[in-house]
């Protein structure tokens, strides 16, 4: 008996691609959709989660949102690993820095993420989980961003449940060497993980912590898009 339709993705079994490149927003997979597929399909409007499945220079590929925070993409990424057979999932999102030398526009490839979230408590560990990237995965994108010449950085970063604070304890994330914050990667690495899956987190620096600076949107809608680049290139 078929697990699909599943109740967030109202694709059949087959109509998603082997891999998956992801936004939160889902207006940001319609947009990879019209400007890197060709043949793009539909497969997914539930709750209004956009996914489209199309080809890559000739490689089928699918990309989807995931909404905000670890429960959202946890869904999705656990419903596409385990229900439709997918391979491997990319992320491409945006990120906060947390270290000087990461400015607004450049890249950050997480190697690893930490979390503040209590996801992993599930899996019953004997100690604490440490969740990374496929190397693979992680070594094509900085393949690609030397040859594309966009500036980028590895290095672990931390998934937080919180988006409004009432005390981060930003400067101990930042003493640890912790290079940036977003909301998401640490439950896709986990997931990843648990179904013997491929995972990479690439995100686009849009706020710099430590000096209050931000995007403007032409900014985001003008650099956003060399992540996207190199997420292609590894299909």
């Amino acid at each position: 008996m078929s697990k699909t339709p599943t109740p967030h993705i109202g694709a059949q079994l087959g109509d998603i691609a082997k891999t998956v490149i992801m936004a939160g927003d889902p207006l940001r997979a319609k947009f990879m959709a019209e400007k890197f597929l060709t043949d793009a399909k539909q497969f997914n409007n539930v709750r209004g989660m956009l996914g489209f499945t199309g080809t890559y220079q000739g490689k089928p590929v699918s990309v989807m949102g995931h909404g905000m925070g670890i429960p959202s993409i946890a869904i999705y990424s656990y419903e596409l690993f385990n229900f439709y057979e997918v391979e491997t999932i990319i992320r491409v999102g945006s990120c906060g820095s947390y270290q000087k030398d990461l400015q607004i526009g450049d890249i950050a490839i997480a190697q690893a993420a930490c979390t503040d979230s209590n996801y992993a408590a599930q899996f019953e560990m004997p100690g604490t989980y440490a969740p990374i990237a496929d190397f693979n995965l992680l070594r094509g994108a900085v393949e690609a961003c030397e040859k594309f010449g966009y500036r980028y950085k590895v290095g672990n970063i931390l998934s937080s449940d919180y988006f409004y604070t009432e005390n981060g304890h930003i400067e101990k994330w930042i003493n640890m060497g912790v290079m940036a914050v977003e909301m998401e990667a640490a439950a896709l690495y986990m997931n990843a993980a648990r179904a013997g899956k491929r995972a990479l987190t690439l995100c686009t620096i849009s706020d710099e912590i430590l000096t209050g600076k931000a995007t403007t949107p032409e900014q985001r809608q003008n650099t956003f898009t060399q992540m996207m680049d190199v997420a292609f290139s590894l299909i």
